[in-house]
């Protein structure tokens, strides 16, 4: 029989868990939105032009994104060493959404380049590093 060492873990691993799930289950939210066409007339010009012009490779690496985000925090609260690798395709996936985005002939505001850029890889890239510090921790115990 093999014993296992519990490590307790610190009030702050749930705040961002759990404030990740929200953030990354509000993306998931968003991709549903742009399915709809009576919701995507209330975006902004630039965001439609995004949408409306945005290839098959381009809506697989959203939901990628924000849906490998959103199953990555909820194995993080699970406690899963999978999380850091459903965490790794989301940060691709948001690298290559963006790639698509900058490509689209606008141009783009300070809040849309920190909304549509700079937040998103942050984010993803934040819960990459976020998970392998947790598991050299103990936090997410390795398996």
């Amino acid at each position: 029989m093999t014993e296992r060492t519990t490590i307790k873990v610190h009030w702050s691993f749930w705040a961002i868990g759990v404030f990740m799930l929200i953030w990354n289950a509000l993306g998931a939210a968003n991709f549903f939105a742009q399915m709809n066409p009576e919701i995507l007339e209330g975006y902004r010009e630039s965001e439609r032009a995004i949408i409306e012009g945005r290839p098959a490779w381009a809506t697989i690496s959203f939901a990628v994104a924000v849906f490998g985000g959103t199953i990555g925090c909820l194995l993080l609260l699970l406690r899963s060493t999978k999380a850091y690798y459903v965490f790794l395709a989301s940060l691709v996936g948001v690298i290559l959404t963006i790639a698509h985005s900058l490509s689209v002939d606008i141009s783009f505001g300070a809040g849309e380049i920190v909304g549509i850029v700079i937040m998103p890889v942050a984010v993803a890239a934040f819960l990459v590093w976020y998970t392998k510090k947790t598991v050299s921790i103990g936090w997410i115990p390795k398996t």
